[in-house]
């Protein structure tokens, strides 16, 4: 009796009620009514979300955890995500479960804390468990972050963090697990410095007072900063360190875990352990061992300004004893390998001002002379007279130009033959994405297994899709169909349709009427894309095609000619309906560029005798493709280009298609644009195999936003484009220019990467991309520092004659706009880091002759960067070869 007014008190979500009559039961009652409760939880699940269901939801939530008789089962119940939004409060909990043993107690708390930080067990549930069970505290992520939270809410009470904290018994116990916790400090991190009397000061006064235990919170920074971490905790934790103002003796006992720290940490805590280090050695209280030992370790790092401050307190040290000259000189050697020439000059002027105090025999000079072979050729001979040694005549030596090899074309394996094959190539494809031939060898596959036995693939598919969002989804809810109107999202399109799983109206309209996602720059490309998929997914379930036409010969998308007549002659005979958005991209991708060929493949297609057939012979011998006239157009910073029409793809082709071939605006086509994913955007390329510029074209918008306005932007395409067919015109190489300038450095060695095999391949327009990135610079689009860092990378790998290609075309602009400037610093900021680039890849490359401009800014006063760099430039273009 008491079961069924327990559940007629949850139905109608009296809660109070619920918990009254749970004190009057037994175990036995108690367990007898869960079936019924989890029989009303599976209701909820399903019904409407309504104020009755969440009170039905609180008060079963209560019921449900006083029922369960065993911790494990009650802590999953209470920590239910189904239930997560309406939960009984933690006062009903903590009373329904009062009445248990004190072990089961502090098994359900320890059971809950244990639970990740997103199932939000409510902190106050968790804390009222520990007091009525009297157990240890818990120290999991759940339980610091609800007790951090906790703390930190000042506002309760009127007490602020410091006097909430001295109340709290568990106090040492929380204050060590907040440091030993990565997962909540990664969250709360913000947190620690909100209003007055924050975590920093509450946590210092508390040290003060001998409430926590000095030592222990030292240690446990220093050791949370040696861990490393995320740069946001880095900085909490240094700043806790330094508000506890450590004294010289404390920061003596941990001289190593500064040294780690310098050489390894965040630059913000190596930079505080440099100048803690600094003021030991300064103090005589670092011994010349350790002082060398923590210089290696700086000296490698790639800011320069701890490297260049570490330098200065090494100069200090070798002027006040020059007798550790032969411990520290060689140690400041090492910087010779700095890839910043101003740090390589700087140490190696260290070294001329101390070099005399090396005695001739020591093992030191020794050890300078041969690190010596690191510093660039300018600096090399200078370093080498310095110590006496005869230079071999390696200042000069021309460095071999070193390119990737230039990309060979493949042809993609045919569709998988067996089913179980191609379930398991689907199932790599639905996981982690594929290129085009993975693509189009998957699709095929689907469209002739479906044809010749849908039943045998549709259970070979089953384990692969079960996963899916849209398999078995509520019939009643459409979301299935909504979601794909926006996006066909690949091959899920023709799995969903291959399962039944969209409905045949969606199907049909968008197959009649098209896709409905905008015009914005890249809608041509994206709607051909999606035409062929909409297309295969409607005719899977109507007119099955016995396989696909425009499957690709080649991984860049281009198709064969006899690959094409051949497919069609077997349509043909097996009297098929080719699909037309399939037909359409066949003819993108057919090569056409031997006149001879494609006259005989067009003998053979019109022999055929299908009108797809003699379709396929009036574009063979059509005029060969040309591109579209371009004309730039500038749009604040930002320089773009305008295309005008390609009327051969107009005509017969599908409406999806003839997007390609209309005008391409730079003020028009600003809609909402959803082509953010590269599992996307690899297809472009082949959907106009030969004419990139076409795709490029419609990247500019977005890879000049991201340079200009610093938006993130996937530039992964630009290698892609490089190894693509097709001339590699103005538009790739104004791509090629913002990538290079792009904000993120994953952008900008995307960029390098397309920079490279252009530059492989023969296609590489230096003194184009030169011209566009000095204009670009001259506009403000792009920084000059980012373009810098680019262009050492792009040297690094040994293209010091084709980054050199590429200044010689940029830094003549950027030296007149600086004469023309004076001394102004826009034109200057940032020029030092490019002709530093420059006069690397000139010494390096071997080159030689006149830069326009560059005499007279190596003529100019001073030693700023700029200058120094342009001098060295000079000096390399002027150098005579070696012999």
């Amino acid at each position: 009796m008491s079961g069924e007014a327990l559940l007629e008190a949850v139905r109608a979500g009296r809660t109070v009620e619920a918990a009254g009559l749970l004190d009057g039961m037994t175990d036995g009652e108690r367990r007898s009514c869960l079936p019924a409760l989890n029989e009303l939880r599976k209701g909820l699940r399903s019904s409407q979300w309504t104020w009755a269901s969440r009170g039905t939801a609180a008060a079963l939530h209560a019921a449900g955890a006083a029922c369960h008789t065993g911790a494990a089962g009650a802590a999953t119940w209470i920590a239910g995500a189904d239930m997560r939004w309406s939960q009984a409060s933690p006062g009903v909990l903590l009373h329904v479960l009062g009445d248990r043993e004190t072990d089961w107690l502090a098994d359900l708390t320890h059971r809950l804390a244990a639970r990740p930080v997103t199932s939000r067990i409510p902190f106050e549930l968790l804390s009222g468990l520990v007091g009525l069970s009297g157990c240890e505290v818990p120290t999991t992520d759940a339980y610091v972050r609800g007790w951090f939270e906790h703390i930190g809410a000042s506002w309760r009470g009127g007490r602020s963090v410091v006097q909430r904290l001295r109340r709290d018994p568990h106090l040492p116990v929380m204050v060590a697990a907040l440091f030993e916790s990565p997962e909540a400090m990664g969250q709360l991190t913000w947190m620690f410095d909100q209003g007055p009397g924050n975590w920093y000061d509450a946590l210092a006064e508390l040290t003060a007072e001998g409430v926590l235990d000095r030592k222990v919170l030292l240690d446990l920074c220093v050791a949370r900063l040696l861990r490393g971490g995320a740069p946001a905790e880095q900085r909490v934790f240094l700043r806790l360190l330094t508000s506890l103002a450590p004294t010289r003796e404390e920061e003596r006992e941990r001289s190593a875990d500064w040294t780690a720290m310098a050489c390894q940490a965040i630059p913000a805590v190596a930079w505080h352990a440099q100048a803690v280090l600094a003021a030991l050695v300064l103090d005589g209280e670092l011994t010349t061992g350790e002082l060398a030992e923590m210089s290696s370790g700086v000296l490698f790092r790639t800011e320069k300004k701890l490297v260049r401050t570490q330098l200065v307190l090494l100069g200090k040290v070798l002027k006040r004893d020059p007798s550790t000259a032969s411990v520290l000189l060689p140690v400041v050697a090492e910087a010779f390998g700095h890839e910043d020439t101003d740090v390589q000059e700087r140490a190696l002027k260290l070294v001329e001002r101390h070099v005399a105090a090396l005695p001739v025999q020591d093992g030191g000079r020794a050890r300078v002379g041969e690190l010596c072979a690191d510093l660039s050729p300018g600096l090399r001979s200078r370093a080498l007279r310095l110590l006496g040694i005869e230079d071999p005549g390696t200042g000069g030596t021309v460095h071999d130009e070193v390119l990737p090899p230039v990309p060979e074309r493949t042809r993609p394996a045919a569709a998988p033959e067996s089913v179980a094959e191609l379930a398991e190539e689907v199932g790599a494809l639905l996981a982690s994405g594929g290129g085009v031939a993975t693509f189009e060898r998957a699709l095929d596959g689907l469209v002739r297994h479906a044809h010749g036995d849908r039943e045998k693939l549709l259970e070979a598919l089953g384990p692969v899709v079960a996963r899916c969002w849209w398999k078995d989804r509520d019939p009643g809810y459409p979301v299935v169909d909504r979601v794909f109107r926006e996006s066909a999202g690949g091959l899920e399109i023709v799995l969903a349709s291959l399962f039944e799983q969209v409905s045949m109206h969606t199907l049909h309209a968008a197959v009649q009427k098209g896709s409905t996602t905008g015009t914005c720059h890249h809608s041509a490309l994206s709607h051909a894309v999606d035409a062929r998929l909409w297309e295969a997914a409607f005719r899977l379930r109507t007119d099955p095609m016995p396989f696909l036409l425009a499957t690709p010969s080649w991984d860049t998308g281009l198709l064969e000619p006899d690959d094409l007549v051949a497919r069609l002659a077997e349509y043909r005979r097996l009297d098929a309906r080719p699909g037309q958005a399939d037909f359409a991209q066949a003819l993108l991708r057919v090569r056409r560029d031997d006149p001879a060929a494609a006259a005989a493949s067009a003998a053979r297609a019109r022999a055929i005798g299908s009108p797809e057939g003699s379709r396929l012979a009036q574009w063979f011998t059509a005029e060969e493709p040309l591109l579209p006239t371009g004309r730039r157009r500038t749009s604040g910073a930002r320089i773009l280009l305008e295309l005008g029409e390609l009327e051969e793809i107009q005509g017969l082709f599908p409406k999806e298609f003839r997007l390609l071939g209309r005008p391409l605006t730079v003020f028009k086509d600003h809609q909402y644009c959803r082509h953010w994913n590269f599992g996307e955007q690899r297809h472009w390329p082949a959907v106009v195999p030969g004419r990139r510029e076409l795709v490029a074209a419609r990247l500019l918008s977005d890879l000049s936003t991201a340079a200009v306005e610093d938006t993130r932007m996937n530039a992964a395409l630009l290698p892609l484009l490089a190894e693509a067919d097709g001339p590699a015109g103005e538009a790739l190489h104004l791509c090629l220019a913002y990538g290079l300038g792009a904000r993120r450095s994953e952008d900008r060695l995307a960029a390098v990467d397309a920079l490279l095999v252009l530059a492989a391949r023969g296609q590489l327009d230096a003194g184009r991309l030169g011209a566009d990135l000095a204009e670009l610079v001259r506009r403000d689009a792009l920084k000059k520092s980012r373009l810098a860092e680019s262009l050492r990378t792009a040297a690094a790998t040994g293209a010091y004659a084709t980054a050199w290609s590429v200044l010689c075309g940029l830094l003549p602009d950027l030296l007149a706009g600086l004469a023309a400037d004076g001394a102004g610093a826009n034109a200057a900021h940032g020029l030092g880091d490019l002709l530093a680039v420059a006069a690397d890849c000139a010494e390096r490359s071997g080159a030689r002759g006149d830069l326009a401009h560059l005499a007279e800014t190596a003529e100019r006063r001073g030693s700023s960067r700029m200058v120094t760099q342009a001098r060295r430039l000079r000096t390399a273009l002027t150098r005579e070869a070696a012999a």
